[in-house]
């Protein structure tokens, strides 16, 4: 059978000149549609043709050319466009070169029946008519004899000079790239029964440059996804789809509309599975996924690989048995998508686990990381499998020892009163299989870092009092810290509870230290809030915390309703010490350089203040959202703080109370000096 071939080699013919490599070489757009005058020239040898091809007596019309996808055709189908010109039909496309004077911006478009001549403004525009006409000509001939033949070898030998042809063209547009891309996922559709592994991994390895730039189509996406399951062990599959697999999930926005994008990043996961050194390759893939720099420079990355993680978890554990195949993907797409039955395999569903703890591994991933796993996105059935919880201790440990907030209170859970991994892997809980070591980790970051003590205990206090006790009792350290704050702060609500508790402590040696202590405490606030002492107390401004400290040394203070530090050198250290009197109604810190950090402890013990002076102190806007727990507040000042119209505006919602807001100086720009409310 003989077959019509186009191939590399007939390039020189349909381009009309030798093809070289593109660098350095000037660049095209392609041209769609555009102005331009011309010319038929027939090539009859009479004398009335003759004459009528006399540069003097030749016609020139003015067009609005089209390059569509099969034909050259003009908005005016009249005089010597009449008809369209197939590109089929056209011999030779080349500039002219030797020209009358005038006219040297002309190309010729060599017809079995004559010539069009083209008239360009300049030798630029001439020039890129002159490729796209190529290009066009070329890609509507690979397309024609690849679209007719279904023979592996031709389509081999074809799809390679089409995307050869594609590499060296001079002209850039998307179509360039896309219009190869969708020829191919034509041809795979038509014979993807009739082409081998040896022709698919050639057909791979000569598509794979287009795709580092170029979104793969869904025919071309289940097309590697077989390749995928077939030959899992192919080097086609490591050193072809990484770039492809890493374009995908630097750039996918939704895989729900593309899920035959996320079936291949599944299959080529499961491929990596299937290597004898897998965990090295899998190590690999994720640091070729992140890139080199400290920090990963495409956000999507990420959150489109775990959500494809999840997903193949969630599907080993869609039903009890682990049998029922997911039915994510249409009908009509289920013949290229993953054969979902693997996903109910352990072995494979751990792989997935494997990729969540080696994005735990990158400092940059990890805040992300946290936030997507909240609320618990496992099912319920899977806190119960004792595989899974180990492999997620790794992450969560990551999470519980991390040192940024954001990261380590991701534990508690998404709100109060919802359970979190905190209550997951408590001594009680489903995943606890280390008699609540990791408990402890979490517990201890959460009370001596940035969680608010007392609002974090209220919070938990209901629900992990039990588990808290039973390993106070058995000696944990910051079990017994957590029962004594507990009591310290007034948190439990039944008398038993706190019997409980004081038994606890004495049953211990350290409990005991602890309770002792406490006590003494007790006593010397009882002694400091006995009443007593002076109803207003302002101190010199070279005054510290340490003044502070002995000042509530000496004496009651029970009578004291306010306190002026204003212009004093106190930090938010002293707030530690302020929060023994939690009756005080006016504070003034202006000019301190009292921070977050003590602001937070004020909101948190001092309920019952009045009127709160910061002007001019080094509180944030993140600090200042916590006065809305200050709902006894008449007078504010925050002026001179970086104070935003957001939460200004929270505030005025969240205090009642509140007559006289002082933001001068400040973000809030409606409010502008001290305000009043009604």
């Amino acid at each position: 059978m003989k077959v019509d071939t186009f191939h590399y080699s007939s390039l020189q013919n349909i381009y009309g000149f030798p093809i070289t490599n593109n660098n350095g070489v000037l660049k095209y757009k392609l041209v769609h549609e555009g102005s331009i005058q011309l010319c038929r020239i027939s090539h009859t040898s009479t004398v009335v043709y003759k004459i009528l091809n006399m540069k003097f007596l030749r016609r020139w019309e003015a067009h609005q050319l089209v390059l569509g996808d099969s034909t050259l055709y003009s908005r005016t189908p009249e005089g010597h466009m009449e008809c369209p010109i197939p590109y089929c039909s056209i011999h030779d496309i080349h500039a002219l070169t030797r020209w009358e004077a005038g006219q040297n911006c002309c190309l010729r478009v060599v017809l079995h029946t004559g010539s069009l001549l083209l008239q360009a403004s300049n030798v630029y525009v001439r020039d890129q008519w002159l490729h796209s006409l190529q290009w066009k000509r070329a890609i509507h001939r690979y397309r024609k004899l690849l679209c007719s033949t279904n023979i592996p070898e031709v389509i081999t030998m074809e799809v390679q000079a089409m995307i050869d042809m594609t590499m060296i063209t001079c002209v850039q547009d998307q179509m360039v790239c896309q219009v190869p891309l969708e020829i191919v996922s034509d041809i795979l559709s038509q014979n993807g029964d009739v082409l081998d592994s040896v022709v698919h991994s050639d057909i791979i390895t000569t598509v794979a440059p287009l795709l580092e730039n170029n979104q793969p189509s869904p025919e071309i996406c289940a097309f590697f996804s077989k390749h995928c399951r077939n030959s899992p062990r192919s080097t086609v599959v490591l050193a072809m789809f990484t770039p492809v697999i890493y374009r995908i999930l630097k750039h996918n926005m939704d895989f729900g509309k593309n899920p035959r994008l996320q079936a291949f990043v599944r299959d080529f996961i499961l491929a990596l599975h299937s290597k004898d050194n897998k965990d090295e390759g899998f190590i690999d893939f994720i640091d070729y996924m992140h890139g080199p720099s400290s920090e990963c420079p495409h956000p999507r990355v990420l959150p489109n690989l775990v959500a494809i993680c999840l997903a193949s978890v969630a599907t080993y554990f869609q039903d009890s048995n682990c049998f029922r195949v997911r039915a994510d993907i249409n009908n009509e797409e289920s013949d290229s998508s993953t054969d979902e039955s693997v996903l109910h395999d352990e072995d494979v569903m751990m792989t997935f686990l494997r990729m969540l703890q080696l994005t735990a591994d990158y400092d940059d991933w990890v805040p992300a990381l946290s936030g997507m796993l909240l609320p618990i996105p496992f099912p319920k059935i899977a806190l119960y499998h004792r595989k899974l919880t180990t492999s997620l201790k790794y992450i969560i440990r990551r999470f519980a020892e991390d040192p940024r907030c954001e990261v380590h209170t991701a534990v508690c859970g998404v709100r109060d009163g919802k359970p979190g991994w905190l209550d997951i892997f408590c001594p009680s809980g489903p995943a606890c299989d280390d008699e609540g070591e990791l408990f402890s980790t979490m517990l201890q970051k959460l009370i001596s870092c940035c969680c608010r003590r007392r609002r974090f205990l209220m919070s938990v206090t209901p629900r992990l009092f039990e588990p808290v006790v039973q390993l106070a009792k058995v000696g944990n350290k910051t079990c017994l810290e957590v029962v004594c704050s507990m009591l310290e702060l007034d948190i439990l609500l039944k008398p038993e509870q706190e019997v409980q508790v004081i038994q606890v402590l004495k049953s211990t040696e350290e409990g005991r230290i602890m309770y002792d202590a406490l006590c003494e405490r007790q006593l010397v606030l009882q002694q400091l809030r006995e009443k007593g002492g002076p109803k207003s107390l302002s101190l010199p401004s070279k005054s510290t915390d340490a003044d502070v400290a002995r000042l509530f040394s000496n004496g009651p203070l029970g009578n004291l309703e306010s306190l002026n530090l204003a212009f004093t050198h106190v930090t938010s250290q002293c707030a530690k010490i302020l929060i023994k009197l939690p009756n005080l109604k006016h504070l003034n810190l202006w000019s301190t350089q009292f921070g977050d950090e003590g602001l937070e402890l004020i909101t948190e013990h001092m309920l019952e203040l009045m009127s709160l002076n910061l002007c001019e102190t080094q509180v944030t806007d993140q600090g200042l959202r916590n006065l809305s727990d200050l709902k006894k507040l008449i007078h504010l000042n925050m002026n001179s703080t970086p104070l935003t119209t957001r939460t200004c505006r929270l505030l005025q919602k969240t205090l009642p109370n509140l007559v006289s807001m002082d933001t001068r100086y400040t973000e809030v720009l409606d409010i502008g000096e001290e305000a009043s409310f009604c």
